[in-house]
């Protein structure tokens, strides 16, 4: 008799919420927003329905903030545009995720505007 219990994905909005949520973990320690919601989806992405969209998700917003942070560094020399980069990149990296933690404990899919497309 076989089982079909690895082709199941459990429903885990919370692990959802808290994938989202672990992105403010920079703010914490200075480093982890991409880490540990990497390690989340590269787990339980087989396991957990929704997992594999929200993952793609946020490493793709994560990445996006660093080549925007790495861009910004020398358009802080260009009128100081850069710092106003930084700022914007400052907001949108701690309200962003907020917003998709609300969003997938509604069930809904997560929007991360001027998300690059890393992974597909």
């Amino acid at each position: 008799m076989e089982s079909n219990y690895h082709t199941l994905k459990r429903t885990d909005n919370q692990l959802l919420v808290i994938t989202h949520l672990a992105q403010m973990l920079t703010y914490i320690t200075g480093f982890g927003g991409l880490i540990v919601p990497l390690i989340l989806w590269a787990t339980q992405k087989d396991r957990v329905d929704g997992m594999d969209a929200h993952g793609k998700a946020i490493v793709n917003f994560q990445l996006s903030i660093i080549v925007y942070c790495i861009l910004s560094i020398p358009l802080i020399l260009l009128f100081g545009l850069g710092i106003l980069l930084l700022i914007l990149i400052g907001i949108l990296s701690f309200v962003m995720p907020i917003i998709n933690a609300i969003k997938a404990s509604n069930g809904e899919l997560p929007s991360y505007p001027l998300s690059l497309s890393f992974i597909s």
